[in-house]
């Protein structure tokens, strides 16, 4: 007989929010916190951005869900959801994870929706190169095609000690690793932003070290957690959440969740992504989410839900340790796998 453990953060799910509430209701969220960060004489905003003020959530016509009229792939969604994957709590109204956002490439303040739509999503194209047996590149389109789509709703936790639950559409890191045929040589993967500072303006800030790299190892990769998107809330993703694709490592604090993603390059060497080179004792290449261990400048021992005046205990792997722990078993890496 087949006895099934239930995981710390999963619930029934008649407990998780109906598509048709989350897709009509309408919020005002009011945040505070974190400052600017002060590195090498240049004052910056670090991936713990401004929370500063309120956002209003517009759905008006032309909004931040409009329809993209060069975006094909709309009769993709919504697909069907993977009920493996669920979490305690409520999922996070949609307008406010459209317009609750960093995307840096346009700008360092949370309503950057708007600065967001001038983003190209099509033609879109993405190269997968480095230790793989034939490069290649393969339009978005087409990728899609060859995918398993399905829908996950993952916890998000960022860094800056506020969280989210989002439906997520897309497929399968994995998948992508078998249509890659990456070789023996492969160690990590090297996931890039697409740059273009006359469309993205925020990429015209010389000191960012530009475009925004992050990396994973080929285990972290191989993990059945760790997900391509390609949409969210049944449609495809919105241009600031990262469209047309974009990583999502639940697990992970959200800033290793690249957006827009325009290139993958299989490693000897490990990459060193976007944040750990602007400040790699704050902002590290494993970010795994850890409630004991603080960012050098606030705790991370709880999380306040985006939504409501709720602040919430942080777990260990956001929840997900019956999946990852094993990979970083034996890993005498101290704090560094937690920043």
């Amino acid at each position: 007989m087949l006895i099934r453990r239930k995981r710390g953060w999963e619930i029934p799910e008649s407990q998780v929010t109906p598509e048709e509430v989350f897709r009509n209701r309408r919020r005002i969220i009011k945040a505070a916190g974190a400052g600017s960060l002060l590195l090498a004489g240049c004052s910056l905003l670090s991936a713990c951005s401004d929370m500063d003020g309120s956002t209003e959530a517009n759905a008006a016509e032309g909004g931040p869900f409009a329809q993209v009229p060069e975006d094909p792939s709309a009769d993709l969604y919504p697909v069907e959801r993977n009920d493996r994957y669920q979490v305690e709590r409520a999922i996070t109204e949609r307008e406010l994870s459209g317009t609750y956002t960093n995307f840096y490439e346009f700008g360092s303040s949370k309503t950057i929706w708007q600065k967001a739509q001038s983003l190209p999503i099509r033609p879109w194209t993405l190269r997968v190169e480095g230790e793989v047996e034939d490069p290649f590149d393969i339009a978005i389109d087409d990728l899609l095609k060859q995918m398993p789509l399905e829908e996950r709703v993952y916890r998000l936790r960022c860094v800056e000690a506020w969280s989210m639950v989002i439906p997520w559409s897309g497929f399968q890191l994995s998948h992508l690793l078998d249509l890659a045929r990456p070789t023996s040589e492969a160690r990590y993967i090297r996931f890039t932003t697409l740059e273009d500072p006359e469309v993205m303006s925020g990429q015209r800030a010389g000191w960012y070290p530009w475009p925004y790299v992050e990396g994973l190892t080929m285990e972290e990769a191989g993990n059945e957690l760790a997900f391509m998107g390609t949409g969210m809330y049944g449609a495809p993703l919105p241009k600031q959440n990262g469209a047309p694709l974009r990583l999502v490592v639940p697990w992970k604090y959200g800033f290793k969740s690249i957006k827009s993603i325009v290139s993958i390059a299989f490693t000897r060497e490990r990459p060193v992504s976007f944040w750990e080179e602007i400040a790699g004792n704050e902002y590290g290449f494993w970010a795994n989410v850890n409630p004991e261990v603080a960012h050098p400048r606030w705790s991370q021992a709880e999380e306040r839900v985006i939504g409501t005046d709720e602040h919430v205990p942080t777990q260990l792997y956001n929840g997900y340790g019956d999946y990852v722990a094993e990979l970083y078993a034996g890993m005498d890496q101290g704090d560094r796998l937690f920043r």
